[in-house]
């Protein structure tokens, strides 16, 4: 399956201005995602997911420069976490002043990610910044790996499911703690 349409891309991104949830392909598994600044919109993610908020959310987006006002790291850090991406690496860092609890967990950091999947990135695009990241999938139940099983978990809910192709023999997103190096994922 291709990218949505422009026309689509727009919906999508009206949807999520509107404080609706999409379920949409990534790398690996299929994310469950929202706008990372509305509150009820991340609020019913959670409930619907069955996840706590102090576990923290990543971003993803089209582009590092969108993601780079959610990060408090100088100028040549940056440029070097940017470097790897697109990739299905995420990395935590410091989270600038500002960034809600809702995103972080109650933490001083952030993971964020720009994805290696052309639908994530035209999602965030066409949204205009970045978007919520988290394995479409009821907590403890596995992560939906296409849009039939995306749809399966939350068909009474109201979220927009995105068609698209995950790579079936990929893993979810490597993740890395910036300030130490650790690799918390593999």
């Amino acid at each position: 399956m291709s990218v949505p349409s422009a026309f689509q891309l727009r919906e999508i991104a009206r949807h999520l201005d509107d404080g609706g949830l999409i379920a949409y392909p990534t790398e690996a598994v299929f994310g469950l995602g929202c706008a990372p600044l509305d509150p009820f919109a991340v609020m019913r993610l959670l409930a619907l997911k069955q996840r706590e908020v102090g576990k923290g959310l990543i971003l993803i987006a089209d582009t590092p420069e969108m993601l780079q006002p959610f990060a408090a790291v100088t100028a040549e850090e940056w440029d070097r976490i940017a470097a790897d991406w697109p990739a299905a690496r995420t990395v935590i860092v410091p989270a600038a002043d500002g960034v809600p609890a809702w995103l972080t967990g109650g933490r001083k950091e952030i993971a964020l990610r720009v994805p290696a999947h052309e639908t994530a990135r035209a999602i965030s695009r066409a949204f205009g910044g970045p978007i919520v990241s988290t394995s479409a999938n009821v907590s403890g139940r596995p992560a939906a790996r296409d849009a039939l099983a995306a749809r399966r978990q939350f068909a009474r809910a109201d979220v927009r499911i995105i068609p698209g192709r995950v790579d079936r023999r990929a893993r979810p997103s490597q993740i890395i703690h910036w300030p130490t190096g650790r690799i918390i994922r593999s």
